[in-house]
């Protein structure tokens, strides 16, 4: 519900900024965010940071990041996995490079831990060596390392064929970043808003440019009336249902929901300090189920993908433990398979092209979009923002500002 000193100001004309000749004189805040994961959040942070100008930051939930911001990897991804043109390498190259020196500069927990991709077999060498090329083509460093100094460093670690190393790849502990996002958010003036649902997003009456959001919140029935100049759809996995309510049919978008469940390891050893990934395959809609770790050194696997329709079933599918145990087994021969538990799972959205269908590949999926939508002043729409959403959150966050003020 939005706290007594907002409905004060949501009452009171703002200031006059400096947006466009077709300011709203009277409007509540320069911009609105809907969604407050580490998307919405660098979004916000950075629209804060201009002067003349209010933000207001939306989110459903009781606190920031508790969706798919929360329930992921961690992983700081070095950007080998997207395409050459893709706004997901462009953003993930830029976001990388802009995290590890936010977290430098702020103290947030992170750790360089690099990351091995594996060979089993001649095909999956191929793999690797597809991927060094791309990599080798956009300027991300990868080597190769010799089996016998792969073993030597990480003696629990089996690969058969080839290891290629990505020395850019890192964790992060993504709730401090978060919570670094949100506190400084707040330090430049901007209104964060927890326990808010948009009901509805539609254009003002009269020919005036800018937008009305109408509220509610769990504990009360009445609706709080927003208005803004501009609206920022950061909504994650909401986001396709609330563009597809602002724009006209023939532009709407069909979301697909990708659920990767996470499996945790109680057992002292085998304890890789390296991020471990089988090789890629192509058209797989995720990278396997790979080794990672948190900012204790605690393991994790996952995620997989599980295709599901609805995007709120959070619960961890027992019954896709053993295919996870397989794959880990190919690369961790000695893990004990009753130490691995379930954990927790997150979900990924996801587009299709010409509202396709899943059909056991990953081909057809879109980039990242992140776009003005055409004659519909003052709204940016992000859709499809998955991984590398996390270590592309910073680049994202200067990229809207740019479509909104250059």
């Amino acid at each position: 519900m939005l706290g007594r000193a907002l409905r004060r100001q949501l009452t009171q004309p703002c200031a006059p900024r400096a947006f466009s000749s077709s300011s709203i004189p009277r409007a509540d805040f320069t911009h609105v965010v809907i969604g407050a994961g580490a998307v919405g959040l660098a979004i916000a942070r950075k629209l804060a940071d201009r002067d003349g100008t209010s933000t207001l930051l939306l989110e459903r939930h009781g606190a920031v990041g508790t969706e798919t911001s929360s329930r992921n990897s961690e992983v700081i991804h070095a950007g080998i996995y997207y395409g050459p043109t893709s706004l997901k390498t462009k953003l993930c190259l830029r976001g990388k490079q802009m995290m590890y020196d936010l977290c430098e500069k702020q103290n947030i927990p992170y750790r360089n831990s690099k990351k091995w991709i594996l060979a089993q077999d001649a095909q999956q060498h191929e793999e690797l060596v597809k991927t060094h090329d791309f990599a080798k083509s956009i300027g991300v460093p990868m080597e190769f390392l010799s089996l016998s100094e792969a073993r030597a460093r990480e003696p629990d670690v089996l690969a058969r064929e080839a290891v290629l190393e990505s020395p850019t790849t890192g964790i992060v502990d993504s709730h401090a970043y978060m919570s670094y996002l949100e506190s400084d958010f707040q330090s430049k003036g901007g209104d964060l808003a927890c326990h808010t649902n948009v009901q509805s997003v539609e254009p003002l009456s009269s020919g005036k440019a800018g937008w009305r959001i109408k509220t509610t919140s769990p504990s009360s029935p009445e609706i709080t009336i927003i208005t803004s100049e501009t609206v920022i759809n950061s909504a994650g996995l909401a986001a396709v249902p609330l563009s597809n309510s602002i724009l006209p049919p023939e532009r709407h978008l069909t979301p697909y929901y990708a659920k990767g469940s996470y499996y945790s390891y109680t057992a002292p050893l085998p304890r890789p300090k390296t991020l471990i990934y089988p090789a890629p395959t192509s058209g797989a809609a995720g990278l396997g189920t790979h080794l990672t770790m948190d900012m204790t050194g605690a393991l994790r696997f996952g995620p997989d993908v599980e295709w599901v329709s609805s995007p709120t079933d959070l619960s961890v599918n027992e019954s896709r433990l053993p295919a996870a145990l397989d794959e880990i087994k190919t690369y961790l021969p000695g893990i004990r398979r009753e130490k691995v538990q379930l954990d927790y799972s997150g979900i990924r959205p996801k587009l299709g092209k010409g509202g396709a269908v899943w059909r056991g590949s990953g081909e057809g999926f879109l980039d990242f979009v992140i776009r003005r939508e055409e004659g519909f002043e003052g709204f940016v729409n992000l859709l499809g923002i998955e991984s590398p959403g996390l270590t592309s959150s910073l680049a994202i966050g200067e990229m809207v500002e740019g479509l909104l003020y250059r």
